[in-house]
This record gives C-alpha cells, structure tokens and sequence, in this order.
C-alpha cells in the first residue's frame, strides 16, 4: 500500500493497481502541491462534508468517473449533484473493487456549504481501509473516543492517520492515547498546520510516539510512504 499525503487530511491511497483519494481538499488548501486535476482514482472517500475535506471532491470525482463513498446524507448530496454515489453508514463495512472500506464512528459535526446555506450532511466517520493486504485507518476529524480501544483489539491497523490540531479535533495529547489504543504498526499526523488555529510541532507529536515505543512518521504534503 502506497499512501501519499496532500496535506490536512487528504490521502491518495494505492494498492493492486486500484487508486482511492479520501477528503479531497487541494483548492485553496496553502500546504497542497497537488492540484484537483492531478488527481487520478476510482473512488473518492469523504470523512464528513466540512470545505477543508471535501472542496475538490465533486471535480475530482466527475473528472475520473469516480465512485463517492461516504455517510449516506453526504453521499446523497452528491447524488444530487450528478456524482456516483455509494452510501454507507457507521459500523457498515462493504467491499468494492479497490478493496473493503468499514466506516468508524468520529465524534465531531458534518454540515456540507452550498452556497450561504449550510445542509445537513449526517454523522461524520472514520474509515478502516483494507488495500494490498494492509488495513489503514483514517481517523477523520475526531475527538479522543473509548472505543478507539475497540478499534485496535478487533483489527490488525498498519497504518493510523489521527489529527492533532486540537480546537477543531483532538490535540497531540489526546492523539498520543489514540494511538497507544490502536496499537497501529505506524501513525501519521494530520489536521495541522493547514492555518494558525491548527498549528502543532509534528515532529514533537512523533517524538512522543517514540518515547512510548511507537512508531511515528511526519509526511509532508506530496510525500509518499509505503506500508
């Protein structure tokens, strides 16, 4: 599995020749190097439908003919937009082509711009993706919850992608206790940076990680890992 960050929270996620992007948020994102018409995949996940993940979501998927995976009130925005869709909800888990995507409760809030008007986007989630053999967990925006201990004891996570803005989402504090629950082979923080109220040291947050016997990686906006 290739994982490729585009800065706060959007990943590209390759594995088998399958090519997936989640929150696609690269117009007007000051950290992005990438461009929406960069951007090549069959699906397009969305965590929750806040600007600062779902900006380029609607282009991106329209140009690709790609398919919308998110909550069902988000997906059936886009439906009405003219995009694919494939609604899910929390605890729902399905397989596609690119391989199985489970969603994972987040406790934060989903409300989706259109225009002055804001509509209801349901639940925001978390996403458990399974690609090439390997499971990434994409925490989305979120608090610190308990049943992220549940999440690391029912499932092997190569790789976790947890925000430590704080303000908005857990800060580096909180997110150190998610990922000592998760138990995740490597952990990757995101949501910072992107503006000043979300402004966090990575490469402390990693440090810490460290001192606790795991395993950090600070990916910077177009860098690549593989897992």
């Amino acid at each position: 599995m290739k994982l490729t960050f585009h800065g706060q929270a959007c990943f590209v996620v390759e594995a088998d020749g399958h090519t997936i992007v989640i929150d696609p948020f690269l117009t007007g994102n000051p950290t992005a190097v990438a461009k929406p018409e960069d951007i090549r995949c069959e699906a397009v996940l969305l965590t929750h439908g806040h600007s600062d993940h779902v900006a380029d979501a609607e282009a991106i998927a329209k140009a690709n003919d790609a398919l919308i995976i998110a909550p069902n009130e988000l997906a059936m925005i886009y439906g009405q937009r003219g995009c694919k869709v494939h609604p899910m909800h929390l605890g729902g888990a399905r397989t596609f082509p690119f391989g199985r995507v489970k969603l994972t409760i987040a406790f934060h809030g989903s409300a989706f711009e259109d225009g002055n008007n804001l509509l209801y986007a349901g639940n925001p989630c978390g996403f458990l993706i399974t690609m090439g053999g390997k499971t990434f967990y994409h925490a989305g925006d979120t608090a610190l919850f308990g049943d992220m201990k549940l999440l690391g004891e029912l499932n092997h996570i190569d790789v976790a992608a947890l925000p430590i803005g704080d303000n908005f989402t857990m800060g580096p504090e909180d997110a150190l206790l998610a990922a000592e629950w998760l138990k995740a082979g490597r952990v990757i923080p995101i949501h910072y940076n992107t503006f000043d109220l979300i402004r966090q040291d990575a490469d402390a947050f990693v440090r810490a990680l460290a001192d606790k016997g795991l395993r950090g990686t600070v990916v910077k906006p177009g860098e690549t890992i593989e897992v």
